[in-house]
């Protein structure tokens, strides 16, 4: 196999090149991440020390088939899954003249699998002389950015399993809680967060539990420097009493970020994932959108600055409000994710799928920070070509492999596996490096690494 000579030949002297090479330039100690048993994607560098014939690249969104039974049109929308129902949220502006007049209803539709659609008849508010409609909600101004989540907060009393932000610059975000996502009041007649600092909330406002922060968190809408959209944080230990805002500054020079939709990933609910819609006024105001993560109360990281997801074809989608995202990236099968978008298209990718560290036709390798792990076995999601690879060797704290863990002693990985076990013909098993400081070196042709994760 004089192939695989070649393929083993060339990643042993790239290795010792980047060992000898690599460490060498860093500036000073490189801190030790401690990952425990979490999943992390290569959607940032926080797992990144080195690169050398591998970069992260964002994966493009696939538009799924047309829905034979979709759901109704779009504004700020949200999709919730709750078990195994999918509850989607949406405005309907009825010919509204303003944002948040009278006419603005917000509507409710579910699904089995997110793909085909009901609207029940729920017989909730009577519009237009029937009460044979899926309205949940008809109060102005709160239907025109109503946003709701599933509380994950552990132990939340089931009457407040739901909740939502809703309103306007003028009445400031209201709280709604619900027992069972249809039937909604408010927690409290006084808005719980309030700016007037500048002109804000007239967008998606969105709020979650983090398990990560261990509290309430808000991105809601403001005006940067008063002249850019933006996005501001605060947090709350309750849902009622929120800590006082601050600007995130995402923007890029001249950047508006209309919408932010950050919440956290359902795989690795550490990371927030953010589909911001970027809003280009000089451009006959068209919009596309993007893709942002967070860590924490950390700065966005905007690794990626090109769109995620293009207009294309269609001329309709080269207007303004036409390309927004449903709040939250969902599971729709067990190796696929969705994203629904304004009017109501789905978009696929795979699971963990938004970006990778990629190779390409030339031999990379990827090594990782110093790190610390949970755990009695290593599991990545992967994928190569026909022709490509995937190996991998743990090094110790100083940079040399450990005994039965070389890359020499990996098995060579060919496919395409959301979850693949990574194995080593020598070593008795990584269980035995857990708690110590180690580094993972990826040795890839023609691949992708999406991500990782030490399981118990």
């Amino acid at each position: 196999m004089p192939t695989r000579r070649r393929f083993l030949s060339t990643t042993l002297a790239a290795g010792a090149a980047l060992a000898a090479t690599g460490r060498a330039a860093a500036d000073g100690p490189v801190a030790v991440r401690d990952i425990g048993s979490r999943r992390e994607l290569f959607i940032d560098r926080f797992l990144i020390e080195q690169e050398k014939g591998t970069q992260l690249k964002l994966h493009e969104p696939r538009l799924a088939p047309v829905m034979s039974e979709p759901a109704d049109n779009m504004e700020y929308g949200t999709v919730i899954k709750d078990g195994d129902l999918f509850r989607l949220y949406t405005r309907d502006g009825r010919g509204a003249k303003r944002d948040g007049d009278e006419p603005e209803v917000t509507r409710y539709c579910e699904s089995r699998d997110g793909i085909r659609w009901t609207k029940p008849k729920l017989g909730l508010h009577e519009i237009d002389g029937s009460k044979e409609n899926n309205v949940i909600l008809h109060e102005s101004p709160f239907c025109h950015n109503f946003c709701p989540v599933l509380d994950a907060k552990p132990g939340v009393v089931k009457e407040e399993r739901f909740k939502a932000l809703a309103g306007t610059v003028k009445s400031g975000l209201v709280a709604f809680t619900s027992a069972d996502g249809v039937h909604w009041k408010k927690l409290r007649s006084e808005p719980v967060i309030t700016y007037t600092k500048e002109y804000a909330f007239d967008s998606q406002n969105v709020s979650f539990w983090s398990e990560s922060e261990g509290c309430y968190v808000c991105y809601f809408r403001h005006f940067l420097d008063k002249k850019l959209r933006s996005v501001c944080r605060t947090t709350s230990p309750d849902y009622v009493k929120w800590s006082e805002p601050v600007p995130m500054k995402p923007n890029f020079p001249g950047e508006h970020l209309y919408t932010t939709l950050t919440h956290p990933y359902f795989r690795a609910p550490h990371i927030y994932v953010a589909l911001p819609t970027r809003f280009h006024p000089e451009r006959g105001e068209s919009t596309d959108v993007l893709f942002m993560t967070a860590r924490g109360a950390a700065p966005f990281d905007r690794t990626f600055r090109e769109a995620f997801i293009r207009p294309g074809l269609d001329p309709a989608r080269w207007g303004n409000r036409s390309n927004y995202a449903a709040l939250n990236v969902v599971p729709t099968g067990p190796n696929e994710m969705s994203i629904y978008t304004t009017p109501f298209r789905r978009f696929t990718l795979r699971t963990d799928g938004f970006a990778s560290s990629h190779a390409g036709a030339d031999v990379g390798e990827m090594l990782t920070r110093p790190l610390k792990f949970a755990g009695k076995e290593l599991v990545v999601n992967f994928a190569t070509s026909a022709g490509g690879s995937l190996r991998v060797e743990l090094q110790d704290a100083e940079g040399k492999a450990v005994p039965g863990f070389a890359l020499a002693d990996c098995r060579n990985f060919v496919g395409d596996a959301v979850e693949q076990k990574v194995s080593w013909t020598k070593g008795k098993g990584i269980g035995e490096l857990a708690g110590q400081t180690v580094r993972l070196r990826f040795v890839m042709q023609e691949a992708d690494l999406f991500a990782l994760q030490f399981q118990k």
